[in-house]
This record gives structure tokens, C-alpha cells and sequence, in this order.
């Protein structure tokens, strides 16, 4: 990723709660939602406010995520405009589980594998404005 050196990043276990398919795959819309809070810490980091998403320009999903993995998500800023702030997002699988050695096995990659990328906006209220009306 490029852009400024300004990073939140988060990394939680996927729960059998966010297994939405067969197999017990991951719903790509649980990534998303952790770019959606890594989104709102950069807001909050640079403006004090955690702004409104306003959408993705470009979403990839690269390989399945499954319940009892570990996902690491990232973000920075890569462009700003007055109000805007144009984000790349990257996740990457950094501990998978392993249900076929045991239920609860799982191994950490030697190099994690990246599952998601994506490109999104933000956008943060006027100066002035009480965002909470």
C-alpha cells in the first residue's frame, strides 16, 4: 500500500458466528465491515470525528476466509480532499484453523496470505456543522 505512513490496522479471530456458508466460509461482507472500523480509527485519528463511509470504488476478494481464522485488517489514507479521504484496505489471513487435524487446531502462516483488497472513500462533516442533528 502506498500513500501516508499513517496505518490502523485490527486482527481478530473469525468466530463460527461470522460463517455464513457451507464449510464454514466467511461472508466477504465481515471484511468489509472491519475495513468500515478501520476506516472510522483514520477518521478519528485525523479529524476528531469518525466521518461516513461513503463507498468502495473497488473491492477484490483474493482467497476464502473461514471460521477460526485469524484476519488482520489495514488501512491508510491515500488521498485528501477537503472534506474526503480516499482509503486503500487490505486483509490478510494470518492464522488459519485447521479442522481437519483436530476442531481446535490452527497454525500460524509462515507468510500471511492476502484475502481482500479494496479502495473506499470517507467523508467528514463540515467544520462548524453538529454532525448529531
Amino acid at each position: 500500500m502506498t500513500g501516508t505512513d499513517e496505518v490502523a490496522r485490527l486482527r481478530l479471530r473469525m468466530s463460527a458466528h461470522d460463517a455464513h456458508y457451507g464449510g464454514a466460509l466467511v461472508d466477504g461482507a465481515r471484511l468489509l465491515a472491519l475495513f468500515g472500523d478501520v476506516a472510522t480509527e483514520l477518521c478519528v485519528r485525523e479529524s476528531g470525528d469518525e466521518g461516513l463511509f461513503a463507498g468502495y470504488s473497488k473491492i477484490e476478494f483474493l482467497a476464502p476466509v473461514h471460521a477460526g481464522d485469524y484476519v488482520e485488517a489495514e488501512g491508510r489514507i491515500v488521498r485528501r480532499g477537503d472534506r474526503s479521504r480516499e482509503m486503500t484496505f487490505e486483509a490478510r489471513l494470518v492464522i488459519a484453523a485447521r479442522p481437519e487435524r483436530t476442531p481446535s487446531a490452527a497454525e500460524v502462516l509462515a507468510e500471511p496470505v492476502v484475502v481482500c483488497r479494496a479502495r473506499g472513500t470517507c467523508v467528514l462533516p463540515a467544520r462548524g456543522i453538529d454532525a448529531t442533528r
